[in-house]
């Protein structure tokens, strides 16, 4: 590549040189070239330019003062790499999502906004951002949640023995209620890593820790340093209840005043430095609401092509809205054990069904009906039938405790995940080339 700009630049100059007047030399003019090479892909100063800018105006939204620019430019850049290998494997494993998927996605952000798509992308680009690269964004993000999915949380094993275990504990503690709001920072540690780049990293936590107790903003000091994806947003982690946290923070919080910052905690991932923004609850007993629901499932196979489930369900849905019983064309349609009951899942506890399913059927109000949505096992059809809210008996409980420590296990889990892909892969950063 180097080699055509070569000559391409040596034929500019003789095609001006030929019977031009002599002239005052111009002045260099920058061009694009390529900072990071991720396996058979690479990444462009002005795709890092981009991003850069869209990280700044995210932390100026934000309210949050950024860290130098150089040390945010190779945050960025990392990130970039990052989703270039999130990026290639769900592409290597045909992981897709297509137009219509995306422009629902899309209707959703919108709506969440109370804006109409159009008024939404009208303050897009009075923003300075492109309708089309905010669209490529999106589906990008949704690309890599659907590999984590298939590839972290699908593989996620909760035992009976762990489930014994925190049921016991909640039991000794008491369902106090609380909710904890933790911001953290992750110095990611490569999964083959010495002895002497343990270490470095190490003091390198050490001195972040150092400057947090000197007064130095987390928020900023995360988008500069911390290798987890929420970095950008200071390393917020939202409200989570100890028993939805990994037990490592879980732990460090209950020594913590709201405002303080824990010691460096070590794990398989790396090192991290929590951080105790506020907290809140105590005393509310907790309660479930179950979904009753329906669906018609097509299965993907050697003779059903993902199109063709998608489109039959597509052409199921159009009779159901026009006044056909949905019980009717499930018998007839479905590819499952509800089939002979017309679709009907009967009474869904959260982390009853695979994430894809849970997530659209959360989406929807009773009587709604949803697009195809695709899970592991094809592409389904479902309608909310109606929700409630139920005390907790012991076999829901169990099903209960499954879930919360499933979602525990799911951060670190992708941590390591992720840590693993990057060693995997072939990365060459050429930043301070040129």
């Amino acid at each position: 590549m180097m080699l055509l700009l070569r000559t391409v630049l040596v034929s500019v100059c003789l095609v001006g040189l030929a019977g031009a007047q002599p002239r005052p030399a111009a002045q260099p003019v920058a061009v694009d070239r390529i900072v990071a090479v991720v396996n058979d892909e690479v990444i462009t100063l002005h795709e890092l330019r981009s991003r850069l800018d869209s990280a700044l105006g995210q932390l100026q939204r934000q309210g949050m003062a950024p860290p130098p620019r150089d040390v945010l430019e190779r945050q960025v850049l990392e990130r970039l790499v990052m989703d270039k290998v999130q990026l290639q494997l769900a592409r290597d494993m045909g992981l897709r999502v297509d137009d219509g998927q995306l422009e629902q996605a899309l209707q959703r952000i919108a709506s969440g906004n109370k804006l109409s798509l159009a008024q939404f992308r009208a303050a897009l680009e009075k923003d300075g951002v492109t309708f089309a690269s905010f669209r490529e964004e999106i589906r990008a993000e949704m690309t890599i949640g659907r590999l984590r999915e298939r590839e972290v949380e699908s593989k996620i094993f909760i035992s009976d023995g762990e489930i014994d275990n925190y049921l016991a504990t909640v039991s000794v503690q008491g369902a106090a209620g609380e909710e904890y709001q933790l911001a953290h920072i992750l110095l990611r540690a490569p999964e083959s890593a010495s002895p002497e780049q343990i270490q470095k990293l190490r003091a390198k936590a050490e001195q972040v820790l150092d400057r947090l107790r000197k007064g130095e903003d987390f928020a900023q000091l995360a988008a500069a340093y911390s290798d987890a994806p929420d970095g950008m947003k200071g390393g917020n982690l939202g409200w989570r209840s100890l028993d939805r946290l990994p037990a490592m923070f879980a732990e460090a919080s209950l020594q913590l005043k709201v405002g303080e910052v824990s010691p460096v905690l070590r794990s398989s991932n790396g090192f991290h430095v929590i951080k105790l923004l506020a907290k809140r609850g105590g005393g509310a007993a907790q309660a479930i609401e179950q979904t009753h629901a329906r669906h018609i499932l097509i299965k993907v196979n050697e003779v059903v092509s993902e199109p063709e489930a998608r489109h039959k369900l597509e052409g199921l849905r159009e009779r159901i809205r026009h006044g056909e019983s949905f019980a009717d064309l499930a018998k007839l349609f479905s590819q499952d054990g509800s089939a002979s009951k017309g679709g009907d899942l009967g009474w869904i506890y959260p982390g009853d069904t695979v994430p894809e399913f849970e997530r659209a059927m959360n989406l929807l109000a009773p009587g709604e009906l949803s697009q195809p949505v695709q899970s592991p096992f094809g592409f389904h059809l479902i309608e909310v039938l109606e929700r409630r809210v139920q005390d907790v008996s012991t076999e829901r409980q169990r099903a209960a405790a499954r879930q919360t420590l499933r979602e525990r296990k799911r951060d670190e889990a992708y941590q390591d995940w992720l840590r693993q892909a990057r060693d995997r892969a072939y990365v060459e950063i050429r930043l301070e080339e040129g």
